[in-house]
């Protein structure tokens, strides 16, 4: 005999569609505003972010695509974008004859630190001002218990 269905109750029901509607609404959002005022998608946004980051803006592909959640062949693509733009540049792995290394050059560095500002405002207007403070606390500690269900291995940070 098969498992018996967990249906959610009309309370779970109405949490899951207002988690689910208010995800989509708030990256829907974001995603529109650096569009708007930065030309970018927030994929792209997070590619950059993830590069200023790291030792010498350098990262592998591999482990790229890793922080940022994609796929090789999609973070490849938007790569191949970044670079047409001249904020990102490819070079081959020292260490690994198959590897390559993403690398922010200067110009993709000054095009994030403008997009920066009008970016963390729209996450601060959207979200935090929205919040109380032990709201945002909540929503820290529930998102941190998904993640460590969902994707444990994955740095918080």
């Amino acid at each position: 005999m098969g498992a018996v269905t967990r249906w959610l109750n009309a309370d779970e029901q109405r949490t899951w569609r207002a988690f689910l509607h208010s995800s989509r609404a708030l990256f829907d959002t974001l995603d529109r505003e650096l569009q708007r005022d930065a030309q970018m998608p927030h994929a792209y946004y997070e590619i950059l972010v993830r590069l200023s980051e790291a030792p010498e803006r350098t990262m592998r592909m591999s482990e790229l695509a890793e922080a940022t959640s994609s796929s090789r062949s999609r973070l490849s693509h938007a790569v191949a974008r970044l670079e047409e733009s001249g904020w990102v540049r490819r070079k081959d792995c020292p260490t690994d004859r198959r590897g390559q290394l993403a690398v922010l050059t200067e110009y993709g560095f000054e095009v994030l630190v403008a997009a920066a500002p009008g970016h963390v405002e729209g996450v601060r207007s959207h979200l935090f001002d929205q919040l109380t403070p032990q709201q945002v606390a909540n929503l820290r500690e529930i998102s941190e218990a998904l993640l460590g269900h969902l994707d444990p291995e994955r740095p918080l940070y």
